[in-house]
């Protein structure tokens, strides 16, 4: 029997609701944690990946229903509901997620103790490694404890979001005076090493040893809970001065946004919780009940131990063969764009390799005349972004567009935004209203016969630690149409102008839906031969979504992968030729593929950029997609978008009646996994060309050896690619 995830939509609504269609992609995530053929500790990952999803869900987009249930709780969105029927089906739907994620995480900690890795409960514990605790908890973790007791000269006490906290009530045994006392889990380690991979998480131990805190009182078992804060800022681009400054005051408010979702202890004291809600402004709907392990996103900690058996099989990306070729012979990167436009595919093919190596010699070479570069979100650490620092150092003309307002990473850009300025750059943070979405680098070069300008345009940001594990594509070029209207993007955002029309490039907001539309309708003119196919994060516009929804009507073949939110309904398209699909695994596919059989000219035309079908990147963001055009790019996305429409691999698909259904083989593994199957493909085609493996292994190992175990099962679905 397939595996049915039960999609909840407005009642008579033509769409699926954003906010229920995206639950049921993290239901997907969680549903990886319960494939028995997965690794433990990758199951233990997902987990993690499913946590982590629901906090920043409750922070933005539950956030925003509160506000606009405050606003106007009778406002409608365009699938048809009010905020409040909204927060009453997630609730329902949350509500059982979290106990099918009790579930699964119990069965996963079990699997673990079979196979030697254990998170203890202080019940478990040897004597020895009680008495260890103790010693460990009096000199390294009581010292920053700080129990804040609630009475008349102690006001309930501000609690921070995110943050583990333990409730006791503590009564005085001489008078019979009792308060409830809060204290903040330090954040540090989450689980502590008892050695022989043997854990305990710190909020156990501390509540082990709660009483220690109050001596002379008496103090009820401790309970913990965690409360989660509306984080979304609210910044008025028009009205701020300084809009660095303005985004940094945002960001110290937004830790004092109201609370929106409070996380138990299913066996928290009722008089416990009822005082939690009255003092958090919540009602018993924003209550999430767990058995145990609140904050499980944690858990990456665990999946980062020493265990290799317990894990993926050990991979790294490989160096796109034209640039391993070319540092063998001593050509630069410039050389190997100049012979002909480079496409790489991240993580199979690396991140360090390409991108940040075309920056770095870029900053490196003496005929450089300028660097421009757009950043919406990069690591605290990112090389790229050091590379610009120290090209500006270095005399060359640096111009950086920072979007301040990336969320969740508005304090890494300050951070980079400052440190760029005083190195001389020029930094600017885009058109007012407009976030700056586009992943564009552009390099002017001093050569024999002018000036001449490289470019790179992708899907994904230039992060070198999401580089690892995102899906994402992007293109070198020194096309003089497309370097010209990337150079033509860069001067419309640092200076003032209006939009300028470009030649290749499909920019939002202007020029995007329109052409989308156009493309779409021109589909619909060649009746059943028409053909789409679009491979995105999120499928939500409602425009967007008429318009294939006419298509489909008109007989046109519509292939729909998407990662995450479909707020497109299927059910009344009957007969009609769609396919929606789902294709989750080791890496979050992130890469946006369009491709339409005919065209405008009765080609098929390609396009990859950064934007998704939101109404937010159609109308509100800077976005940018770029034709692909050379037919080994074109066959190389061909072959990537065959290998996730096969019929032989896990996936899930949207049916009729609106419920995603897994569907593929009963196991999981890396035979039946597109992903892996991209994995062997790259690695394939790299030791066609005498390149080392990418895979981890000593260097006297036969690199080749490790990939016979899987080429007999795999020989029949791979044949040599594209050298993209």
């Amino acid at each position: 029997m397939p595996f049915r995830l039960v999609t909840l939509v407005g009642v008579g609504s033509a769409f699926i609701n954003r906010e229920l269609s995206w639950i049921d992609f993290d239901e997907r995530v969680l549903r990886l944690a319960e494939e028995t053929s997965i690794p433990v500790l990758e199951r233990l990952k997902f987990v993690a990946i499913f946590s982590s999803n629901l906090d920043e869900f409750f922070q933005v987009r539950v956030g925003a229903l509160h506000d606009m249930q405050e606003a106007d709780p009778s406002l409608r969105s365009f699938d048809g509901m009010t905020a409040p029927e909204i927060l009453t089906r997630i609730k329902q739907k949350v509500e059982m997620l979290c106990s099918r994620r009790d579930t699964v995480l119990d069965s996963l900690l079990a699997e673990l103790d079979r196979r030697g890795v254990r998170l203890c409960r202080p019940a478990d514990l040897s004597t020895s490694e009680t008495t260890f605790l103790d010693g460990w908890f009096d000199t390294r973790v009581m010292p920053v404890l700080t129990p804040l007791a609630v009475d008349p000269a102690h006001p309930f006490p501000y609690i921070s979001n995110l943050a583990l906290s333990l409730g006791v009530n503590v009564t005085d045994s001489e008078t019979g005076e009792s308060r409830f006392a809060r204290v903040k889990v330090p954040a540090v380690d989450r689980f502590v090493p008892l050695g022989n991979n043997r854990w305990i998480a710190i909020e156990d131990v501390i509540a082990d040893r709660i009483g220690w805190l109050f001596p002379g009182m008496s103090v009820s078992r401790a309970h913990v809970f965690r409360v989660t804060r509306n984080t979304d800022l609210s910044i008025d681009a028009d009205e701020a001065e300084d809009l660095l400054e303005t985004v940094e005051m945002e960001l110290r408010r937004r830790r004092f946004g109201n609370a929106v979702r409070l996380e138990v202890e299913r066996s928290i004291d009722a008089g416990m919780l009822e005082m939690l809600l009255v003092e958090l402004g919540l009602e018993t709907i924003d209550v999430y009940r767990h058995e145990r392990l609140l904050a499980a996103n944690d858990l990456w900690d665990l999946h980062g131990i020493d265990r290799a058996d317990l894990k993926d099989e050990p991979w790294r990306s490989v160096t796109a063969g034209r640039l391993w070729a070319a540092d063998a012979k001593g050509e630069s990167f410039f050389d190997v764009i100049a012979h002909r436009d480079l496409m790489v595919h991240h993580p199979y093919e690396s991140f360090a390799t390409s991108t940040e190596e075309f920056i770095r010699q870029a900053v490196e070479d003496p005929r450089v005349r300028a660097i421009k570069a757009t950043l919406y979100r990069t690591s605290s650490d990112s090389p790229l972004a050091r590379h610009l620092v120290l090209a500006a150092e270095r005399g060359i003309q640096v111009a950086v567009l920072v979007e301040l307002t990336a969320r969740f990473d508005e304090q890494t850009n300050v951070k980079w935004a400052r440190e760029l300025e005083r190195a001389g750059a020029h930094v600017v943070y885009g058109l007012v209203g407009l976030k700056t979405h586009a992943k564009c680098l552009l390099v002017v070069r001093d050569e024999e016969d002018g000036l001449r300008s490289y470019a790179h345009i992708g899907t994904g940001n230039y992060n070198s630690n999401t580089a690892h594990i995102y899906e994402d594509i992007g293109i070198f070029t020194w096309d003089p149409v497309i370097t010209n209207d990337v150079a033509n993007l860069f001067n419309h955002l640092t200076g003032f102008s209006k939009s300028p029309e470009f030649r290749e490039l499909v920019t939002a907001p202007r020029h995007l839906r329109p052409t989308i539309v156009d493309l779409i309708r021109n589909e619909r003119r060649h009746g059943t031969g028409g053909r789409i196919s679009m491979k995105m994060n999120s499928l939500v516009d409602e425009g967007i979504i008429t318009e294939l929804v006419a298509a489909a009507h008109d007989g046109v073949s519509i292939d729909l992968c998407v990662r995450s939110i479909v707020s497109m309904r299927i059910g009344d398209l009957d007969g009609a030729r769609v396919r929606v699909r789902s294709v989750l695994g080791r890496f979050l596919e992130h890469s946006r593929i369009y491709r339409f059989a005919h065209g405008d000219d009765g080609r098929p035309a390609y396009f990859i950029g950064s934007a998704d079908m939101m109404t937010r990147n159609l109308d509100l963001r800077v976005e940018v997609l770029v034709p692909v055009k050379h037919d080994k790019h074109r066959a190389w996305l061909d072959k990537v978008l065959g290998i996730l429409w096969s019929d032989d691999i896990v996936r899930f698909e949207l049916d009729p009646d609106d419920t995603w259904v897994r569907r593929g083989p009963e196991t999981f593994t890396f035979e039946h996994d597109a992903q892996g199957r991209i994995m062997h493909w790259a690695t394939e085609l790299q030791l066609s060309q005498g390149a080392p493996s990418p895979y981890d292994v000593d260097e006297e190992t036969d690199p080749s050896s490790l990939l016979r175990p899987i080429k007999d099962t795999l020989a029949r679905i791979f044949g040599q690619g594209p050298d993209a």
